[in-house]
This record gives C-alpha cells, sequence and structure tokens, in this order.
C-alpha cells in the first residue's frame, strides 16, 4: 500500500527554483492525499499493483509563475516515475505564506541554518 511517507520521500529529490534544498524540507508541501484509483488499468488483474491518485497541496517560497511551472512539472514527473501512481496534481496554495521558520530541522542541517537555531533569515 503506498503511504504518505513514501510519497515525502519520493518528493524530497524536487527542488525549490530558488532555495538549494528540497521541497518537503523547505515546508512546502502542506498536505498529500493519496486515494485508490480505481479505473487505472490493470484494476483487479491478480499480480498488478494497485495504483493510486496523488493530490499535493503545496505552497511556494517565490510565488511566480515560472516557479509554479518548474515544481508542478517536477513533482507530477517525479511520482510518475512510482508504479503505483496512475496520476499526481498540484495544487498551489496562497495561504499560509512561507517563512523561513517552515524549514525542517533536516533542512536547516543542508542550508548550513543548523548551528544557530534562531537564524531565520536565507542571504
Amino acid at each position: 500500500m503506498l503511504t504518505e511517507a513514501d510519497i515525502l520521500t519520493a518528493l524530497r529529490d524536487c527542488y525549490d527554483p530558488s532555495l538549494p534544498c528540497n521541497i518537503v524540507d523547505l515546508g512546502l508541501v502542506q498536505k498529500v492525499t493519496i486515494t485508490l484509483d480505481k479505473d487505472a488499468p490493470g484494476t483487479g488483474i491478480p499480480g498488478v499493483p494497485q495504483k493510486h491518485r496523488i493530490q499535493i497541496a503545496l505552497i511556494l517560497t517565490n510565488p511566480t509563475e515560472e516557479t509554479t511551472a518548474q515544481l508542478i512539472a517536477q513533482i507530477e514527473n517525479r511520482l510518475a516515475g512510482l508504479e503505483q501512481v496512475s496520476h499526481a496534481s498540484v495544487t498551489v496554495l496562497d495561504l499560509p505564506l512561507w517563512t523561513p521558520a517552515s524549514i525542517t530541522s533536516a533542512g536547516r542541517r543542508i542550508l548550513g541554518l543548523d548551528g544557530n537555531p534562531s537564524l531565520v533569515q536565507i542571504r
């Protein structure tokens, strides 16, 4: 069975165009919805993995048209590479606004911010 953890692991291969960190550790992924795709080819055939439809709700660090297009393409392409995914779609949320406080501890290490927990400013 496909889990949210599987999806988040895959999304760690998707990087924000503005910051050298993946979208999960930047705190951009707000929600992952996984539903069984009962209409996917091969459904009900023994030995064929169940397929799922994935919906990602995302906020952006830099909400420009170019950034939005790049991130959506990265996410859809990455999830298309998972055998259990029949379709992936992305919804970009206007709120909440992203702030550096959303960065996970792993993201702070990636960005070199882990030495100072009160530092939230990105150069």
